[in-house]
């Protein structure tokens, strides 16, 4: 029974960690990318689906980076001094991906609301 209390719990959390508020993070809507873009010259556009993903379709300009190669490959293409906005095929996915850059310093983190297509 302890063992299934344990499992629960752990389960729980990883729920919570995974829909959690990242400091520092704001959704803005795809309506205002452009303008955005237009405005800030160094915001540097990651999209974090898989390469196939990617491939099929992606925002002009953006940089591949998939979640899970995140946290190693992020020195390449980005500096924590530059805002960076993160496409996601989900918000789950999106705050994980916040939550790795803000580990590595970034302060300026964007994410859309709603990424149906590129």
């Amino acid at each position: 029974m302890s063992i299934l209390l344990v499992l629960l719990a752990i389960g729980l959390i990883w729920f919570i960690r995974s829909v959690w508020p990242v400091s520092g993070l704001s959704f803005v809507d795809s309506r205002i990318l452009e303008a955005a873009r237009e405005e800030m010259t160094t915001l540097k556009i990651v999209d974090v689906r898989d390469a196939a993903d990617y491939q099929k379709s992606h925002y002009p300009g953006s940089i591949n980076i998939s979640l899970g190669r995140l946290p190693f490959v992020w020195r390449n293409e980005l500096s924590p001094d530059e805002p960076v906005l993160i496409l996601a095929d989900s918000r789950r996915k999106s705050i994980k991906a916040a939550r790795v850059l803000k580990n590595k310093g970034f302060s300026q983190l964007y994410a859309l609301r709603r990424v149906s297509g590129y």
